[in-house]
């Protein structure tokens, strides 16, 4: 995690972990913010509301994350200056990856999973590398222990093959409080590995009611 003086990158790890149901979409993050062997804080959240049924959540370098949450924030503002209401989360989706992609020579050193509901109320995930590239999936994990939580999702909750006609949505079969708990299971498993995710945990539940917060606390070593 340490970099050489002259690198302009550094992680600060974390892990984000999204799913999607079929009237439901569940974003949760760790709060550890640290570089190397050093803990900075352990309440910082990765977690930004862009919209009212539409989420962030990043890993990566602290201060590339701040700078896209912030852009990302004053573009959805004109958005709704201009049209007199909230951008879709797909909508957001698509923005998010033209932002990353204009700075694909100098690429913000972030790593990113979107969720909330699209226009029909369906859970929507969408997964993303540091230059733009998406698709939009049941679940996905990003940042230092996403090697850890994937396979456990695909275990339990095993994806359609986008190849399988006719398409099926991406969603997952579990009910809210399901995800809610698998979400806080393989938290707690990946911090026993993972000396970058930690602390708390914080849980951003997005259903047709709002957005509702809870928070959990993880391994603090």
């Amino acid at each position: 995690m340490a970099l050489r003086g002259d690198w302009m990158y550094e992680n600060n790890g974390g892990t984000c972990v999204a799913i999607a149901g079929i009237d439901y979409c569940v974003v949760a993050a760790d709060t550890r913010l640290s570089v190397g062997y050093s803990i900075l804080t352990r309440d910082h959240s990765k977690i930004c509301s862009l919209a009212d049924k539409c989420v962030l959540a990043s890993s990566g370098f602290q201060g590339d994350i701040r700078a896209l949450h912030k852009h990302l924030s004053a573009r959805h503002l004109l958005y709704q200056h201009q049209h007199n209401k909230q951008m879709s989360c797909p909508a957001m989706g698509q923005l998010l990856s033209n932002t990353l992609y204009y700075k694909r020579f100098f690429p913000y050193y972030a790593f990113n999973v979107l969720g909330g509901l699209d226009n029909e109320g369906k859970g929507c995930v969408y997964t993303y590398d540091a230059v733009g590239s998406y698709e939009r999936v049941g679940y996905s994990a990003q940042g230092s222990g996403s090697t850890l939580i994937m396979p456990v999702l695909d275990n339990q909750l095993k994806s359609p093959s986008p190849l399988l006609l006719p398409a099926r949505d991406a969603v997952t079969p579990l009910s809210e409080t399901e995800a809610v708990d698998l979400v806080k299971d393989v938290f707690a498993s990946a911090t026993e590995r993972d000396i970058y995710t930690g602390d708390k945990l914080e849980i951003v539940v997005i259903n047709a009611s709002g957005i509702k917060r809870e928070y959990l606390e993880l391994r603090k070593d």
